[in-house]
């Protein structure tokens, strides 16, 4: 495990672009390891029993043209969660939102293999009214070497300043993964932007803004692209009153808008806690 800190130059580019780029986190014994977790866990084998929270792609039962998503695996593989409630990468999203603490809202797998779809260009933070506030910074790792043929993450520079948008194009395999980008470009005034393809070698990670818009192409490389994602809240974030979502709403208690930490971890708290059980 590299310990890394954010200079501010980093903070910076964080700030003007919605996102920043932290080469050589995971090491190379770590990238490994999880490699060999996604044959079993896109096949429907999970370690502690426990089925992650969505699971997006089953071998047999999905399309195999379509990208690969599980989402908090961490709840069905000890070793994918002992990456992703890192609690040192959840300081960064902590120190980068400008929270007292960080708590886990979920995480992705992603597996993209050679000739898989596009994902559509989306904001992270548009999925999450049920939460207030309505915030997230996350932390992007990178499991394989990635490239523009290859699919690999996408940023549109600045977008996290232009307030949220729609989303009415399909997450999985769009035919234009960028029509809702077009949208909230022309309503926020925005004649041209900058598409950003991240070339990132396997245990680069990045962290992003939850407003940020960001997607990937079809991935027209030989090569796999698999990813592993962080997303995180902050410490003090509480459900909404009203706002209800299918899946993470079923943890809500009658009566109190608390998180409870069984679900939802404190991963890094700037008085240095964090939730017993991890």
């Amino acid at each position: 495990m590299s310990a890394i800190e954010l200079s501010a130059s980093d903070i910076e580019a964080f700030g003007r672009d919605g996102f920043v780029v932290k080469p050589g986190v995971l090491d190379a014994d770590t990238v490994g390891a999880l490699h060999s977790r996604f044959e079993r866990l896109f096949g429907g084998e999970f370690e502690t029993g426990v089925r992650p929270d969505e699971v997006n792609w089953q071998a047999g039962r999905d399309d195999p043209g379509l990208t690969r998503q599980l989402c908090n695996v961490w709840k069905a593989d000890r070793l994918i969660a002992a990456t992703a409630l890192r609690g040192d990468l959840a300081r960064l999203c902590a120190v980068l939102a400008g929270w007292p603490g960080a708590r886990i809202n979920q995480d992705n797998l992603f597996w993209k293999p050679p000739g898989a779809g596009a994902l559509g260009f989306h904001q992270d933070a548009a999925y999450e009214h049920w939460v207030v506030p309505c915030e997230m910074v996350s932390c992007w790792m990178a499991l394989d070497d990635t490239s523009a043929q290859g699919g690999t993450i996408e940023y549109i520079r600045g977008s996290h300043t232009w307030g949220e948008g729609e989303r009415s194009v399909a997450f999985h395999g769009p035919d234009d993964p960028l029509i809702d980008v077009e949208r909230a470009a022309k309503k926020a005034g925005i004649a041209a932007y900058d598409r950003a393809a991240l070339e990132l070698s396997a245990g680069d990670v990045v962290f992003h803004h939850g407003w940020v818009w960001h997607g990937s192409a079809e991935n027209r490389s030989e090569r796999p692209r698999r990813s592993l994602v962080m997303h995180c809240m902050s410490s003090e974030a509480r459900f909404h009153e009203t706002e209800v979502t299918p899946v993470y709403s079923r943890y809500k208690r009658h009566g109190s808008t608390e998180m409870d930490e069984s679900f939802f971890p404190i991963l890094w708290r700037e008085d240095g806690y964090r939730s017993a059980f991890l």
